[in-house]
């Protein structure tokens, strides 16, 4: 039997852990934290699930909470009209809801770390309770078939070096804030159905608004994107979590009065529903050398670390840890040598970086292109739909998104189909 250790229980190193074991892999777990103190701690991200990732936690049985969790089943973009956010009515310059071929959903990661801590140790596996450094992997790489590290922060990242020609930010792009909170309004003019909206504020960032299931039970999620220096960058000193959400809401009343609107009864879903911090996306090259020339592979964002504007972290964790899974299982008894160990990212990298290549891409501003496609998606669902459904599979963007005559002959084809006969009625949000 196989030995491998997994260091990091977060989403891919958990999801990992469990499907090797289910395959009959004799694996390890390291954690830094025990489940008690996940679930008891604070926030860990802002998570929103698509359904190509989700069926990944299904296809493994680890769909634990999908009865609990709110479907989503559409996304809806907001853009500020120009000038919007001086003094006086905050006007859309676009507004539309796209609809999801199949919903997504969105657990708490404390909720699901800690589920899946208990569940990989009720299962048999070895769960460690330690932090790792660097003097560690150089023992484990020789006790274990395989070491893979998907602690995505701290001194065991710095083994992984900066891949310059895939990484073109050297500093944090935005600055974020978190806050779940109960007693949110739902949006009225789809108040039937679940959906994360996206709100733009050209030159100022970004509020994504999600539904959720947290600890304690339905929640939703507010989630700034600032740009670095500018009104939205006010969080870095914020250490109260009511101060922090009182922040929160005064930023909406300014840039954002239609979902502001609605939070005339909203709370902190508990003292340690807030976050606050910012990191530079980066991808990194995956094998890690080790002083005494071992090698361990780095998983999910060890090495490739997205920013979050696009939603695509907890869904590139899940499609790394299924990716690495296939190709462990195919390996077979052969050795896990650093050739396998850059194949297996290789084969990984051909899905994430539809993802990178999108969310660099959403951090500079928006081209006349995209803007004429964000304006189509209120003019016609087909385009709001194909548009939400890449956060589902980003690689569709290749055929209409970056590409300004590509983008233009979809347009046109779009609005040659509705000219010529009956469509669907325009979205709305």
């Amino acid at each position: 039997m196989r030995k491998i250790l997994v260091v990091g229980a977060g989403q891919s190193g958990l999801q990992l852990a469990l499907g090797l074991q289910s395959h009959g892999y004799e694996v390890t777990l390291m954690s830094n934290r025990t489940a008690d103190e996940i679930r008891t701690g604070r926030v860990m991200s802002t998570q929103c699930m698509f359904h190509t990732a989700l069926q990944h936690e299904r296809d493994l049985q680890l769909n634990f909470w999908e009865s609990q969790a709110p479907k989503i089943r559409g996304l809806g973009v907001s853009v500020a009209a120009p000038g919007s956010h001086d003094p006086g009515p905050t006007q859309r310059a676009i507004n539309w809801l796209g609809l999801l071929d199949g919903y997504a959903q969105s657990v708490d990661q404390r909720v699901k770390m800690a589920g899946w801590m208990e569940t990989f140790a009720q299962r048999g596996g070895q769960l460690v309770i330690h932090g790792v450094a660097v003097g560690d992997l150089d023992y484990f790489s020789r006790a274990y078939d395989l070491v893979l590290v998907s602690a995505g922060k701290g001194e065991l990242v710095q083994m992984f070096g900066r891949d310059a020609g895939r990484s073109p930010y050297s500093e944090p792009q935005r600055a974020l804030a978190v806050a779940y909170v109960h007693g949110l309004a739902p949006r009225p003019e789809h108040a039937d159905t679940e959906a994360v909206r996206c709100n733009v504020v050209p030159g100022v960032g970004e509020m994504f608004i999600m539904p959720t299931l947290t600890t304690t039970g339905r929640a939703d999620i507010l989630f700034w994107e600032g740009i670095p220096g500018g009104p939205l960058d006010a969080f870095k000193d914020v250490k109260d979590p009511g101060e922090h959400l009182s922040l929160t809401l005064d930023l909406m009343k300014t840039f954002l009065p239609w979902e502001h609107e609605r939070t005339s009864g909203v709370e902190l879903t508990d003292a340690g529903g807030t976050l606050a911090g910012r990191y530079a996306p980066t991808v990194r090259n995956p094998v890690g050398r080790l002083p005494s020339g071992g090698r361990v592979l780095g998983v999910a964002d060890v090495v490739v670390a997205n920013d979050p504007i696009t939603g695509q972290g907890s869904n590139s964790a899940s499609k790394c840890a299924a990716s690495y899974l296939a190709s462990i299982l195919e390996h077979g008894d052969k050795p896990f040598d650093e050739t396998w160990m850059q194949q297996t990212f290789d084969r990984y990298w051909e899905t994430a970086r539809h993802v990178t290549k999108w969310t660099n891409a959403m951090l500079a501003p928006p081209p006349e292109h995209v803007l004429n496609l964000f304006g189509a998606g209120g003019r016609y669902q087909e385009v709001a739909d194909r548009f939400v459904n890449c956060f589902d599979d980003p690689s569709d963007l290749e055929n209409f998104f970056f590409d300004p005559a590509k983008a233009d002959a979809y347009l046109a084809e779009v609005a040659g189909a509705a000219a010529a006969g009956p469509t669907g009625a325009p979205a709305s949000a």
